[in-house]
């Protein structure tokens, strides 16, 4: 899930053309909402294809993260619904369901570029509705554990053993904490946002819970766990407010010995961070537990209402035909397992690029589920509850599993 700020909800150069036609007639117009800026894949891609299709023109529009959802929905009920979006994993049933998105189950079956085979598990989950694609992964991630190499030996730690078990990781965190020096075992976010959830569900999912499970005694452990990190000041009471970005900021500044976050952060990390730093896979319960982890990034869908939907199809496959140039490119992880990521020279960026490749074989989407915004409220309300002391872990837990059965019905 990737959080760093997005300045607005832009109309790209006055949502002009990108691409101009070269007949005299006029070229058939397809319009793109995504939250891409120049430095990301989004708004290059769209460029480029029309560009090379100056038969199609295309407007592209950046919108706001915050206001993909509000304004995809009010633009769709007044008939004014762009042709392709770009639209947050967790939140992509909520359209499908509702019959807002076009069907792509017979368009990429016939395709020669997009093939369903060749995404991750968790990616493709989230286009599925009903057995049915409703569009396509744009790019992916997951989280891992980054960790101080040259903490771990200060502290007599075995950097090329970092933690593997929940109880391992709770050990190596009080033994990296550092008052004195300002330093804090680890750094993660249990923000009351969707970020606190995209960061709690593995931790459940690896114990056989999950969003509509999320009471389970798993679940408990992975809270109490969470409560006993603030409550012994192993991590900053800031973990209640800060998110993903500023947690990262925290690790990369030394104030914290290891955190919990994505790949957006190793370009980043790697001019920031004057450290040995390394990636290894989440802990797990225990040796030989099942392996989860969260899924983020976002999906590219066509609008039912589109009156262009074989021109915006069309854009999609320029688009994954690029899945190449993600990383290289832009810093992102293409959500195809059988894209090969180059070497990029940097030997701890590349290290860590094949931690995340193998955590991605774990990663699971949040949902899906056409009501997801109400059952990730009920799951930060209970992170929130249980961490700040107004409820034990176990009944902040109960009262989120009751919430949440009552949205599902």
């Amino acid at each position: 899930m990737k959080t760093s700020a997005i300045l607005g909800a832009v109309l790209y150069a006055g949502a002009a053309a990108l691409g101009t036609a070269a007949h005299a007639a006029d070229p058939v117009t397809i319009t793109i909402w995504c939250q891409d800026d120049e430095r990301q894949p989004g708004l290059n891609l769209a460029k480029e294809f029309g560009e090379k299709n100056p038969d199609i023109k295309v407007v592209y529009r950046q919108i706001h993260f915050d206001d993909v959802t509000s304004e995809a929905m009010r633009a769709y009920s007044t008939g004014q619904a762009p042709d392709i979006i770009a639209i947050d994993n967790p939140e992509h049933a909520l359209f499908a369901s509702h019959g807002v998105f076009l069907d792509l189950t017979d368009r990429i079956a016939k395709s020669e570029v997009i093939h369903k085979e060749d995404y991750f598990p968790g990616p493709l989950a989230s286009v599925t509705w009903d057995g049915k694609l409703y569009g396509v992964p744009k790019a992916t991630n997951t989280i891992a554990l980054y960790y101080n190499a040259d903490m771990f030996k200060a502290k007599g730690l075995d950097p090329d053993k970092p933690p593997q078990t929940w109880d391992e990781l709770v050990d190596a965190a009080r033994k990296l904490n550092d008052p004195a020096s300002n330093v804090y075992g680890i750094a993660f976010s249990a923000k009351a946002s969707e970020e606190g959830t995209f960061q709690f569900l593995p931790w459940a999912q690896m114990t056989g819970g999950g969003y509509d499970k999320i009471n389970t005694d798993g679940a408990v452990r992975a809270l109490t766990i969470w409560k006993t990190l603030l409550d012994d000041k192993l991590a900053s009471p800031d973990t209640l407010t800060r998110g993903q970005w500023d947690s990262t900021g925290t690790f990369n500044s030394g104030n914290a010995a290891m955190v919990i976050s994505g790949p957006w952060e190793l370009n980043r990390m790697s001019q920031e961070a004057k450290f040995d730093w390394r990636v290894t896979l989440m802990p797990v319960p225990e040796a030989g537990a099942p392996r989860s982890s969260a899924m983020g990034d976002f999906n590219w869908a066509i609008f039912k209402s589109s009156k262009h939907p074989d021109e915006a199809f069309k854009a999609l496959e320029y688009f994954v035909s690029q899945d190449p140039r993600v990383f290289p490119d832009w810093g992102q992880l293409a959500a195809r397992a059988n894209v090969e990521i180059p070497p990029t020279g940097d030997a701890r960026k590349d290290a860590a690029v094949k931690v995340f490749m193998e955590q991605l074989k774990y990663a699971q989407p949040r949902g899906p589920h056409p009501e997801w915004m109400k059952i990730s409220k009920a799951i930060q309300d209970a992170i929130q509850s249980a961490l700040t002391g107004q409820a034990s872990p176990k009944d902040a837990l109960d009262q989120a599993a009751a919430t949440i059965k009552g949205i599902l019905g």
